[in-house]
């Protein structure tokens, strides 16, 4: 990744992190119940990331995995402030790991326009995978049962996720060589379906993809499409 971006999104996590916490933690010496209190502001998920619509040929392989981490506003909208609204900002690595090979090198091919293959002999590769780079806005729908004194309580947050693929890598490992490229015919804008339900500390998660990991028209070299799409399933992790 690229030693700029790293830093900017260091700062903007740290900025975002800062601006939730100042506002939101209790005078010290106060030890009457802060009826203005909000919940869930710092947020951490680990997925297992699936791919659906899978053509003739593709499959998973190794474990594709999930990191993602950011800071949501949290707007409380009834008395109780049992319901509220929630907009965020975090960064996010996906990688899924396949036997769908994006070769730079092959004839007539390039970083905008690679060959893609079903490699169909597993021992031809050590790893394979598309690495994936993001920028995330969630928006969320919050019911929960909490009160200003209580730290244990249920939730369930349901809402949308928009993303933008900065930096899109695709990389491949074999006994004999070792290609890795930045892959232009990623799709850079993501969407998604959200949910996140649990009790405390564990939450299941769930991201639903709307759209295609690849641009619309990408094929493999035979003319299959490629238009399948994520699924994360995993845990997130609240703070604040």
């Amino acid at each position: 990744m690229n030693v700029r971006i790293s830093i900017f999104l260091f700062l903007l996590l740290v900025g975002g992190l800062n601006l939730a916490i100042s506002q939101d933690v209790p005078v010290e010496g106060d030890s009457s119940p802060d009826l203005r209190y909000r919940e869930d502001q710092i947020y951490l998920g680990l997925t297992y990331n699936l791919i659906l619509d899978k053509p003739d040929g593709f499959s998973q392989s190794n474990f594709s995995y999930g990191l993602n981490v950011g800071v949501i506003r949290d707007m409380p909208i009834n008395r109780d402030r049992t319901l509220a609204l929630g907009i965020g900002l975090g960064y996010a690595v996906n990688s899924y790991y396949s036997n769908l090979w994006a070769d730079s090198n092959a004839a007539m091919a390039t970083a905008e326009t690679p060959a893609y293959t079903f490699i169909r002999n597993r021992s031809f590769y050590n790893r394979n995978k598309l690495e994936m780079h993001l920028i995330e806005v969630p928006l969320e729908i919050r019911w929960r049962n909490s009160t200003p004194d209580t730290f244990k309580f249920w939730r369930i947050y349901g809402g949308v996720k928009f993303g933008y693929a900065f930096a899109n890598r695709s990389k491949i490992i074999t006994d004999d060589f070792r290609d890795t490229f930045y892959n232009q015919q990623v799709e850079r804008f993501r969407y998604g379906l959200t949910l996140n339900v649990g009790y405390n500390t564990f939450n299941l998660h769930a991201y639903y993809g709307l759209n295609a990991l690849f641009q619309d028209g990408t094929q493999t070299s035979d003319g299959t499409s490629l238009e399948m799409a994520p699924l994360r399933l995993g845990l997130t992790f609240y703070i604040l």
